[in-house]
């Protein structure tokens, strides 16, 4: 039987990609925290893992008539949605920089400890292939 990494490292590749994502997007939104008439952006990670795991399990959705929508796409092309803000600037701006640095930080943990999970993923692989 032959191993293949995506049966190996599960749903966690999908994980690491779409936390890049999400801190693109954060850190944009930090970026442009004065600028007048910003809307703050985010992505739904859960949604873009169902995704990621979907198509990772041949489940997908198809098309049958015209006039069906189309959903198809890859698993990390979760559309970016606009965050509802607590309290927008008199200017347009919505972006918290204090909510956005605390969604920053814990998305930053949350990439860290997919990362630690798949390193040692990758270092049981290698225990396993070198007979240790």
């Amino acid at each position: 039987m032959a191993i293949t990494f995506d049966k190996a490292l599960g749903i966690h590749e999908q994980a690491l990609t779409a936390r890049s994502r999400r801190a693109e997007v954060l850190a944009n939104n930090l970026a442009n925290a004065d600028t007048p008439g910003f809307k703050a952006r985010d992505v739904d990670f859960q949604a873009m893992l169902n995704q990621a795991t979907e198509a990772s399990q041949g489940v997908s959705m198809t098309r049958t008539h015209d006039s069906h929508m189309d959903v198809s796409g890859s698993g990390m092309s979760a559309e970016l949605l606009y965050r509802m803000p607590h309290q927008p600037s008199i200017d347009g701006n919505t972006v918290d920089a204090q909510q956005e640095q605390t969604r920053y930080m814990r998305n930053a943990m949350d990439f860290q400890a997919s990362f630690q999970f798949l390193d040692s993923k990758f270092s049981g692989l290698k225990k396993a292939i070198t007979s240790q």
